[in-house]
């Protein structure tokens, strides 16, 4: 029996391609997430903006800077990315909406004790993050 052989493809290549590709989509769909956040007070910013940096970060060098010089967040990411914190303004609007989510999602919407208990720790866990964050100052 006489066995061909098939050509060999570069997996490699074609896998890191996929992956790029997947992070720019994920990256796109975490950045008009993040916008549409700035808009609507219910939906969060800064983790949508982040993931959205990150995921740029392993896809597209463009992106990424584009990200980084944009006029309407590109200073915030900026600041809170080189550790000079977020405005007392922002903490504070975070920290109402995240514990007004949280009380009304826990009474009204999850009648479950421990997934109550986890959201609650969740929002502990965020609030300790936000207050442990310096505070930039202009």
């Amino acid at each position: 029996m006489d066995m061909q052989q098939e050509p060999k493809t570069n997996n490699k290549t074609s896998n890191s391609k996929l992956v790029r590709a997947l992070f720019f989509i994920a990256g796109t769909i975490t950045l008009v997430l993040g916008a549409v956040g700035i808009v609507l007070p219910v939906l969060p910013t800064t983790p949508f903006l982040l993931l959205a940096l990150a995921c740029y970060c392993r896809s597209s060098e463009r992106m990424t800077r584009w990200m980084l010089n944009n006029r309407y967040f590109g200073k915030y990411i900026r600041n809170y990315t080189e550790g000079k914190g977020i405005p007392l303004k922002t903490k504070l609007f975070a920290l109402v909406i995240l514990w007004t989510t949280i009380v009304i999602s826990a009474i009204f919407v999850i009648p479950i004790l421990p997934a109550q208990i986890v959201l609650f720790v969740v929002a502990a866990a965020v609030t300790l993050h936000l207050v442990r964050l310096p505070t930039y100052r202009n």
